[in-house]
């Protein structure tokens, strides 16, 4: 515990000298700003300069796209954070010299230019200044701290939005989210009870049929065609039940990871697939889910309304994200609005992804899905 609350105190140290660097060159370049709002000239330039400053030494902040208008009436107020910030760190400057100056003269038994008796600095006088000089200094020091804090919050009010909206768009992105996944989990429900209805169900009650017809057979031959006919139709009862299950959720998903999910989705594909990974490590199995869901809706629909004559799949990642990507060399013209791809964006967004179709008339159509990964 006590080495990590140096740890701690270590890094308060380094980020309040390394806020301090900001501050100064901000300082500097206040006037700087001033000049180019009022001659209208590099400040968009400018200010993403400064905004990059201020991530750099303290903490981003949360701005829209730059504009001239909006850069120049910034860089118009931002001087006087600048101004500000040159007081403290001058007032700061000299009370730390005047403090040394003064505590090394009583030591050393040195000369001390304020003082006219003989320069010499008494205990007493030590004494006098010691409170107050203490608070100037702690006050001016922590006072860098404020002015980084307003120099950020300036840059958010005039370019960006304050954290209290950001939170409030969050909120009702989260709860717009959560209404498409639960309209997601719902088509998704109906899709695979009108699957076993109009699929599995038919064929069932085909094979129950069929054994009745052989129970009423009267001669061994016909017997044996309805026994063929309820083997061949169990068979393809077995295989639509088995394709429903994967489309619900492969199995092979979580036996043996993304990839070979993957390859048994373009084994299965009624058109030629190619799969190209390039992963730099395991994306997690919510995600691999999102992955492997996109490329088979997206090879699905190729296949059903596209006439392509082969589907490329590709998937990579990198620090920050894993991406998926499907081009199909199809006849194009896929309805983004439709019930697949609007799933799909809709299991995307859920995880916080972006979602983009690309699919003019004539081809070709690409489907891309970029999703955050700690």
């Amino acid at each position: 515990m006590h080495q990590e609350g140096q740890l701690s105190a270590g890094s308060l140290v380094r980020r309040w000298f390394r806020v301090l660097l900001g501050l100064l060159i901000g300082s500097l370049t206040g006037l700087a700003g001033l000049v180019a709002a009022a001659g209208d000239v590099g400040v968009v330039r400018l200010a993403g300069y400064e905004l990059g400053r201020i991530e750099r030494f303290d903490q981003a902040a949360h701005t829209n796209p730059l504009t001239r208008k909006g850069c120049r009436r910034y860089l118009a107020v931002r001087w006087l954070v600048g101004a500000l910030g040159a007081g403290v760190i001058c007032m700061l400057a000299f009370w730390y010299v005047v403090a040394g100056s003064m505590v090394s003269a009583w030591l050393l038994g040195g000369d001390w230019g304020f003082i006219e008796e003989d320069n010499r600095v008494p205990l007493g006088l030590i004494l006098l200044v010691l409170l107050p000089g203490l608070l100037v200094i702690f006050v001016t020091t922590v006072g860098v701290m404020g002015v980084a804090a307003l120099d950020r919050w300036l840059a958010t009010a005039l370019l960006g939005t304050s954290q209290q909206t950001l939170l409030r768009q969050r909120v009702a992105e989260l709860t717009s989210t959560r209404a498409d996944v639960i309209e997601a989990i719902d088509d998704e429900r109906r899709r695979i009870e009108r699957d076993l209805h109009d699929g599995v169900q038919q064929r069932l009650v085909a094979l129950g049929m069929l054994i009745g017809r052989a129970r009423r057979a009267r001669n061994e031959e016909h017997l044996q065609e309805l026994l063929q006919q309820a083997h061949d139709t169990a068979g393809e009862a077995i295989d639509e039940l088995r394709e429903v299950a994967t489309r619900v959720y492969p199995a092979v998903l979580d036996d043996s990871g993304l990839e070979a999910a993957l390859e048994a989705l373009a084994e299965r594909a009624s058109v030629r697939v190619d799969i190209s990974t390039a992963l730099t490590k395991a994306p997690g199995k919510a995600l691999e889910a999102v992955i492997y869901f996109v490329a088979s809706e997206a090879v699905t629909n190729a296949a059903k309304h596209a006439d392509p004559s082969v589907v490329e799949i590709s998937v990579w990642s990198s620090s920050s994200e894993v991406a998926v990507l499907v081009k199909d060399d199809g006849v194009g013209g896929a309805d983004r609005t439709g019930s697949g791809l609007s799933g799909l964006a809709r299991r995307v967004k859920a995880v916080d992804g972006a979602f983009d179709v690309l699919s003019p008339a004539g081809g070709p159509t690409t489907i891309c899905a970029r999703l955050p990964c700690a």
